[in-house]
């Protein structure tokens, strides 16, 4: 078996009407959200997320294969979250987010159900996912675009 790692960094520059500042990590993707509220206030570029410092806090993640990987959460993420939906079979996604993205979280199409804790690894290690990276994408998508955001992808 050759594992293939494939990387990239997206920033996306934009306006809204409504948005948190904050991060979201599956282990596959991260995202970042920085906002601000003034004109022409997103000139500089969104922060290097493979730089943002490890906080002490564990969640587990899945990778398609599994959701037994336990990931180190980084800056703001505070809350695990584990969410399942259905898209063409069960999938689950699992990781760390930040409070403030939590908050901000409404009804997400394809999502049957959201679960945010607070505790170390609180977001169970049970596995069920096909349909996984379809299932990340819309989780990603609940959040509007924000004035700087950027985005992680690594895949296996």
């Amino acid at each position: 078996m050759i594992d293939v790692k494939i990387s990239s960094q997206v920033s996306i520059k934009s306006c809204t009407v409504d948005c948190q500042n904050g991060s979201m990590n599956f282990g596959v993707v991260k995202t970042s959200y920085s906002c601000c509220d003034t004109d022409l206030c997103n000139a500089k570029d969104a922060p290097d997320l493979s730089a943002i410092i490890p906080n002490g806090k564990t969640c587990y993640s899945c990778d398609g294969h599994s959701c037994l990987n336990i990931m180190s959460c980084s800056g703001s993420e505070d809350r695990c979250i584990k969410a399942t939906g259905s898209y063409g079979g069960q999938s689950a996604v699992k990781g760390c987010v930040s409070k403030s993205i939590c908050d901000a979280a409404t009804s997400v199409n394809d999502v049957q159900s959201i679960l945010r804790c607070s505790g170390n690894l609180c977001n169970g290690a049970q596995s069920v996912t096909q349909s996984f990276l379809f299932l990340c994408c819309s989780l990603l998508s609940f959040i509007p675009a924000c004035t700087e955001s950027s985005s992680s992808t690594h895949s296996t």
